[in-house]
């Protein structure tokens, strides 16, 4: 028997309440990626419990023992349990009874094995008691864990069919988990159905695909998507992984953290148009959908211009998207942009009329000061009184 080495998260008092008023370990279990990640020896921030009650009998106890709960998804069996501040999935073991690709019509089960088979991958699939740690296992996730390998449960072609989701999935988990060349019954299902993408909603796909390349690497597992043709229906111009490997060594070399939007952009290449595309085709926030337009574009100017102009994000974007030095990105990172020491009714004192004069001239002085690094005092003074001089 398989057990949990000792971890935070198991030895916490209100889920040990939790999962005692739910019955213990012959009724309510951890499930997913919290067994995975511990066996993994990886932090883990959230844990999800798999019960044998039902959503019913579940808000009844916690409602006895004083332990408020969310009905987040009670249609779909899940209860949100708060303990000590903190959020805890509980959802009833369930069946697959229908499935069109996208979303799933369940009914309730008591069977473990039943509820692990209708999960996607056998490392995603393992139960274990909280408080002594014993592992369950239905589908060799063990062992797939061990060999680092994501592989669907059961034929990868209904798994695919039932939740198209399951293809990104599959390359999002086996860039985190895998090692080597993926699962080849997965590849070959995923390969297969690639076109079913276009089923889903552009925001699910945008969500993977960010969650995949904020993995540490996920070069080898982008090539491999590029090489089936895997994007093609969604995002058929990521089309070369060479900008990303560069974006990826770099973010290495300059010891910063991986970051998704950055990698996307890297995908993009260069191609602002483009990103402003892909931006609308994914439906990114405002804020993310500009980050990336900034960044597949080209901008010049100093490391700490580029931090006024762009933000501090856009600024280490364009630096090690473009051709910046490790000193130019500590540089913007490091730099606290000042508040320009001029403003519109300034100039209004001092002699321009109001108007669309006195925010053209202030433009110009921003420009000015931007340009000659931001200086105060006499040199500053010279920049205003030129552009005013110009303004008459």
């Amino acid at each position: 028997m398989v057990t949990l080495p000792d971890a935070r998260w198991r030895n916490d008092a209100g889920l040990r309440a939790l999962v005692e008023v739910l019955g213990g370990a012959e009724t309510t279990r951890a499930v997913g990626g919290s067994v995975r990640d511990t066996l993994l020896g990886l932090p883990v921030s959230d844990v999800d419990l798999a019960t044998r009650l039902t959503p019913d009998e579940v808000v009844t106890r916690l409602d006895a023992a004083r332990i408020k709960t969310v009905p987040t998804g009670i249609a779909h069996g899940t209860v949100t349990a708060v303990v000590g501040g903190k959020p805890v999935e509980v959802t009833t073991l369930r069946r697959d009874v229908a499935t069109d690709g996208r979303r799933a019509t369940v009914a309730f089960s008591d069977d473990w094995r039943e509820d692990a088979a209708r999960r996607d991958f056998t490392i995603n699939a393992l139960y274990a008691d909280v408080e002594s740690g014993a592992v369950d296992d239905y589908f060799e996730g063990l062992g797939d864990l061990d060999a680092r390998r994501v592989r669907f449960i059961g034929d990868p072609l209904t798994r695919i069919a039932e939740d198209h989701l399951r293809i990104l999935r599959f390359f999002r988990f086996h860039a985190r988990f895998g090692s080597g060349e993926p699962d080849a019954a997965g590849l070959k299902a995923c390969t297969a159905r690639a076109n079913d993408l276009m089923a889903l909603s552009r925001e699910r796909v945008a969500t993977e695909l960010l969650k995949l390349l904020a993995s540490d690497d996920p070069v080898p597992t982008v090539a491999t998507m590029i090489a089936h043709g895997i994007l093609k229906a969604v995002i058929p111009e990521f089309d070369d992984v060479m900008p990303l490997a560069r974006c990826v060594g770099r973010e290495a070399g300059f010891e910063l953290a991986p970051d998704p939007v950055r990698r996307m952009a890297a995908l993009i290449d260069g191609r602002p148009e483009l990103a402003a595309s892909i931006g609308g085709r994914l439906k990114l926030s405002n804020a993310t959908a500009k980050r990336l337009v900034v960044a597949a574009g080209s901008h010049a100017g100093s490391p700490e211009a580029l931090v006024y102009r762009l933000g501090r994000d856009g600024a280490v974007d364009v630096l090690l998207l473009g051709k910046g030095s490790s000193g130019d990105i500590d540089a913007a990172r490091a730099f606290q942009p000042p508040k320009l020491p001029v403003s519109g009714g300034d100039l209004i004192l001092r002699g321009l009329v109001a108007g669309p004069v006195v925010a053209a001239t202030l433009a110009q002085i921003e420009s000015r000061w931007i340009d000659a690094g931001f200086p105060t005092g006499p040199a500053f003074d010279a920049i205003v009184s030129e552009a005013l001089a110009r303004a008459d």
